[in-house]
């Protein structure tokens, strides 16, 4: 007697094995825990195979549930494509999203991804520009949503997450142990003015090693060891370590990761991608990640 896979104990299952566990992904998913665990059980049942191994403090996927995530994956992209082919006509268009280059990890691609696969016919061009210039393009109307890094969040705006600022630097790399200290700077960074004010107050010199309006240039000068920058906790990038100063550096203030949708572009697609980004930060935030290896103080 044949028997019909669930489509939403599949996608439960998939989302587990991506997010890294059953509390983000029922974050994900808008369900409960309890609920996520349930519909992987039924399945177990049905397919009569174990597709979670439970027997370490995580949960992993069995060799049957890391076959099963292909199958899967599969069914799920042909029902999605399905769906959204023949029902979801008002899924139209294409929408401008605007964010700072530094927040484009870990979050941004995954949910890009996520929207493609449920909207195939919305294109979203992405542009990757500093806070002011993305609330310079959102006042003129130029942007249907924007996300931005700010001390405050203005009205009609939400707030995603805040994160501190972190001193970063090369793997390994010693210039953050030098006086006066080697800035790589940005010209419009939201992050320069309580960078330098902090520097000031704990009476560290400071010069400006690298000035630039490029995040490629800032990230080069810092992963040759030319010298240190601030981002978002979590943010950090491949080429770069967080510092471990041990006190040798000031502690930096902390930012708000905001989301702005403009008034009138709230159609089905932008309120399906804003949920798709709500989605991302909050389980970024109910199972974080293990942060970046830090430099040691020596």
């Amino acid at each position: 007697m044949r028997r019909n896979l669930d489509l939403t104990a599949l996608r439960a299952l998939v989302a587990v094995a991506e997010y890294g566990g059953v509390t983000r992904a029922a974050h994900v998913l808008n369900l409960t825990q309890s609920a996520v665990s349930m519909q992987i059980k039924r399945l177990e049942e049905m397919l009569g195979l174990a597709l979670l191994d439970r027997s370490g403090r995580g949960v992993q996927l069995s060799a049957a549930g890391e076959q099963m995530l292909g199958y899967s994956r599969r069914m799920l992209a042909l029902n999605d494509e399905a769906v959204a082919r023949l029902t979801d006509k008002e899924f139209e268009g294409e929408i401008v999203l605007s964010l700072p280059y530094d927040i484009v990890y870990p979050h941004i691609p995954q949910v890009l991804q996520r929207f493609q696969a449920a909207c195939p016919r919305m294109k979203v061009q992405l542009q990757a520009v500093n806070t002011r210039k993305a609330k310079e393009d959102f006042a003129a109307g130029a942007c249907d949503l924007i996300l931005t890094t700010e001390d405050h969040c203005d009205p009609g705006g939400e707030t995603l997450t805040h994160l501190p600022l972190v001193w970063i630097g090369a793997p390994g790399g010693q210039v953050w142990r030098q006086r006066p200290l080697r800035l790589a700077l940005g010209r419009h960074c939201a992050f320069r003015s309580g960078v330098l004010a902090a520097l000031d107050r704990a009476g560290i010199d400071w010069e400006a090693a690298v000035e630039s309006d490029s995040d490629r240039t800032l990230e080069a000068a810092v992963s040759c060891d030319m010298a240190v920058h601030a981002l978002l906790a979590g943010t950090e990038p491949p080429y770069a370590e967080r510092i471990n100063h041990g006190g040798a550096l000031p502690e930096l203030t902390r930012h708000f990761i905001n989301m702005y949708i403009r008034p009138g572009a709230e159609n089905p697609g932008v309120r399906a991608l804003a949920d798709l980004l709500r989605n991302a930060w909050r389980a970024g935030e109910a199972e974080a990640p293990a942060p970046r290896p830090a430099l040691s103080v020596v």
